[in-house]
């Protein structure tokens, strides 16, 4: 059997099969209980058409159960207990078609999020292969063969982003090259650690 695609093929198709339902219903009077078969329109909407369409298939469903029953013959020692039974299936019917449709929602999430640690795990295994980098002025190359600064590839590469500073070395090499330091004595560089 072909799944429908639209909303709308999917209503006609859900009312079809409710109406049916209640059909049977009606058909059996009060012998035989259809009610867990209801369960099946208020799911499929649910879970193929949204929240929404659950709700209003969990009152339609429980609205044909009504009619059905009432139209059965069905006689009861008050009104109130026919209007009770269908409270208590409504009230059922929107629990399966608010749980069902809280479960899709998130299935659904969990398979985006997925997919995006599926793209970030890729990125990372593009940073942990072999890269090719200069001696002298720490450019890697690309998969194009162009040299680019260490940061632009990995920024390119990944969600990196880069803030520069001194390292202790750097910083008195560079002060000794500004000559704002004079250069430390070999034999005294020893001392300090």
């Amino acid at each position: 059997m072909r799944l429908p695609t639209g909303r709308l093929a999917w209503g006609a198709m859900l009312l079809g099969l409710s109406l049916a339902l209640g059909a049977l219903d009606w058909w059996s009077g009060n012998e035989l209980n259809f009610f867990v078969f209801y369960y099946a329109p208020v799911s499929l909407a649910a879970w193929f058409m949204g929240r929404s369409a659950a709700v209003v298939f969990a009152v339609l469903c429980a609205l044909i159960w009504f009619a059905a029953d009432l139209l059965s013959g069905h006689v009861h020692s008050t009104q109130l207990l026919a209007v009770w039974n269908t409270m208590i299936r409504l009230v059922a019917f929107l629990a399966i078609g608010g749980a069902l449709s809280l479960l899709r929602h998130t299935l659904e999430r969990e398979r985006e999020r997925a997919a995006e640690l599926r793209t970030r795990l890729a990125q990372i295994r593009v940073l942990e292969a072999f890269l090719p980098i200069c001696a002298q002025c720490k450019k890697i190359r690309d998969e194009a063969g162009a040299w680019q600064p260490i940061e632009r590839y990995i920024s390119s590469h990944s969600d990196t982003r880069f803030s520069h500073g001194f390292c202790p070395d750097c910083y008195q090499r560079a002060l000794v090259e500004a000559g704002l330091r004079a250069p430390e004595d070999p034999g005294r560089a020893g001392e300090r650690g």
